[in-house]
């Protein structure tokens, strides 16, 4: 199988794995609906799981100075089979603005195009998004290669305007050679700059349908004015592929692209960066010896994977235009000298098997908490039915007074749990207090008056000193909040855990220890933020004094808008906590008070007929029985989801055949 198929196979293989991964999540819920044993919770986190996997993608961002080939590479791996150029590629600039590639069956095949002039507007392109008329839409002609070329070609347009909207626009700078290049011909009242903002190109590509998204970005240019790339866009793709260019190897600004916005803290960020050192086509030369100009090509990987700090393993010299031209015309031997499909075997048995493994886990875990709860409440049931089979099976062979004694005893049981369900409704007032301190603490009304204050310092401090200040109190005042909700998580965690311990001592239970709430992961956020915007500070700042504040004022707006992101994901986050945390003690109470009135209506029967005893025992075992069929019926369910994610990584049959 060629080195192209097998990455389509593979990821077809992983789209399929998904999807069995969800008919098993689905035949588990199916089977929990059928024994009774899916609750309102359990309902809402199969539905949560079958969603994420619905929704999965697998983001790979292109990032790269410009004329480095990011749009051709894209084109030789993914786009061949068109027999032609997909997205336009050409000398110089032809990425204006950053694109993404995906597939929305909600949408018809269309590129959307955000026009520059929403940079005016206090709004991020995320937020932009769900307001469909801020967008010029083009439909796509599936039918015409050419047509579709011409319509994505749209991407590459510029608009010229005066010098002043340019500088409103945060998009004019005396260090940009283009713009020079204009002002030295003697225009000087206007400068090109990019005709739109943002592109979303949906078209139906059988890998897009699999979840695959390419986010194509147009250079440090674009890096720098369009600060979302760097706080969420980047952040968040599985995997980037840095494009060099071969003839030039790392220059300056490569270097500062990938140090500022790539380079990554930890192994396995660093792990997903893979180096394209491309346009090696350039260092092919008829008077020299092929074993010549390979051993060029280590020393350009070398020299390139030693400026950047990286393994040579996780450079790759390829020709993504000769590659492409050996796709369209069938040239295997050209495809092989063009060493594209090293890079494509290395994209599909690294990514995908890592991204597979990443689910997997997430996904195993959720079912592993999901059905622990299940199984704590079949073992509560089956202990409560030994504890009555005990109880009526010493009462064989005794008298009434026997009897009426233990219904006595059952009655005093039952009254007893009844009074202590005061302490319980006064606990629940307590936790809901704590639940609406700590929600208040991340609600989004806290963050946007910390928004709203920041803003105004900024807009009123024309001083580096004053915009740092306020910047470093909107970002201590993130910190603060959730350092708070920390702990006020914290407090609910010890108030459940006590009333755990006490209930289950008192009416002899099995003790729960509650799951804990963690805000590093918020935190960790908020500090790598903070640390994008440490890093550009000085350019930006540079830009705003050179009439360039619209881009301090965009890059904040965009650092406000992934806070409210976060600010999001935390209290869905702390929803699903505080449920996890109570349920299973409300699940306590409810199976608890249950049993006790069974066993006191089991001992009346009993003591208004004697041949009621074994009858009764005889049902109680049944009702064993049947618990522990459930038991192992559960066992096999997650054993059947437990053997779709660990199976051996497969291609479909298709692939292999």
């Amino acid at each position: 199988m060629t080195a192209s198929r097998d990455l389509a196979a593979r990821f077809e293989g992983y789209a399929d794995w998904r999807r069995r991964l969800s008919a098993g999540i689905s035949s588990l819920h199916e089977w929990l609906q059928q024994q009774d044993l899916a609750d309102a919770q359990v309902e809402i986190k199969v539905q949560q799981l079958l969603e994420r996997l619905q929704q999965d993608k697998l983001v790979v961002a292109f990032v790269a100075e410009f004329s480095r080939g990011k749009s051709e590479l894209i084109n030789a791996i993914f786009f061949a089979d068109f027999g032609q150029r997909l997205l336009p590629s050409s000398a110089g600039r032809t990425t204006m603005c950053p694109t993404e590639l995906l597939y929305d069956p909600s949408r018809p095949p269309s590129i959307r195009l955000l026009p520059i002039e929403t940079r005016l507007k206090d709004a991020s392109v995320s937020e932009f998004k769900d307001y469909a008329d801020e967008w010029v839409s083009f439909p796509l002609d599936l039918g015409a290669a050419d047509r579709m070329a011409e319509a994505l070609a749209r991407v590459s347009q510029v608009k010229r305007v005066p010098v002043a909207l340019a500088r409103k626009y945060g998009l004019y700078s005396d260090r940009d050679d283009d713009i020079l290049a204009a002002l030295e011909r003697g225009d000087e009242g206007s400068v090109d700059i990019p005709a739109w903002r943002h592109a979303i190109i949906n078209f139906p590509h059988p890998l897009l349908q699999q979840g695959l998204v390419i986010l194509d970005t147009p250079g440090l240019n674009a890096i720098g004015t369009e600060p979302e790339l760097t706080l969420s866009l980047l952040p968040s793709a599985h995997a980037i592929l840095f494009l060099l260019a071969a003839d030039a190897g790392v220059t300056k600004t490569d270097l500062d692209v990938w140090n500022g916005h790539l380079a990554g803290e930890d192994a396995s960020t660093r792990a997903t960066r893979l180096v394209v050192l491309n346009k090696i086509d350039g260092l092919w030369d008829d008077l020299k010896e092929e074993v010549e100009i390979n051993a060029e090509i280590d020393r350009q990987v070398e020299q390139s994977a030693s400026m950047l700090g990286i393994p040579p393993t996780q450079v790759f010299a390829v020709s993504a235009q000769k590659a492409l031209l050996a796709k369209v015309n069938g040239d295997d031997a050209l495809l092989a000298r063009s060493r594209l499909p090293v890079l494509e075997h290395s994209l599909s048995r690294k990514l995908i098997p890592a991204k597979r493994d990443f689910v997997g886990a997430a996904t195993q875990g959720e079912v592993r908490a999901m059905t622990g709860s299940i199984r704590s409440i079949l073992d509560s049931r089956t202990g409560s039915i030994v504890e009555q089979l005990a109880e009526l099976t010493a009462l064989r062979g005794k008298n009434q007074d026997v009897v009426v004694h233990m219904m006595a005893r059952v009655q005093e049981e039952k009254e007893v749990f009844e009074k202590g369900l005061a302490r319980y409704t006064a606990l629940r007032n307590v936790f809901t207090q704590h639940t609406n301190d700590l929600f208040d603490v991340i609600g989004l009304s806290a963050l946007r008056q910390n928004a709203a204050r920041t803003r105004t310092r900024i807009e009123e401090s024309p001083f580096t000193k004053g915009v740092r200040e306020a910047m470093g109190e909107f970002f201590a005042r993130l910190r603060a909040d959730f350092d708070q909700a920390g702990r006020q998580a914290a407090e609910i965690h010890d108030l459940m855990r006590a009333m755990y311990t006490r209930f289950a001592h008192e009416h002899a239970l099995e003790t729960f220890v509650p799951p804990q709430f963690s805000v590093l992961k918020y935190l960790k956020e908020i500090e790598r933020m903070e640390r994008a915007y440490n890093t550009h500070f000085n350019t930006l700042w540079n830009m705003v004094s050179k009439a360039k504040y619209p881009l301090m004022k965009q890059f904040f707006e965009s650092i406000a808008s992934r806070s409210k992101h976060i600010y999001k994901v935390a209290n869905r986050d702390v929803e699903a906590w505080l449920k996890a945390v109570m349920s299973p003690l409300e699940t306590q109470v409810r199976e608890h008070h249950i049993q006790l009135r069974r066993r006191l209506d089991s001992i009346r029967r009993i003591h208004r007929a004697s041949d009621e005893l074994e009858t009764r025992i005889v049902e109680l075992e049944q009702s064993r029985e049947a618990l522990e069929t459930q038991r192992q019926g559960l066992r096999r369910q997650v054993a059947a989801v437990d053997l779709i994610i660990e199976a051996p990584e497969g291609l479909p049959l298709a692939a292999n055949g």
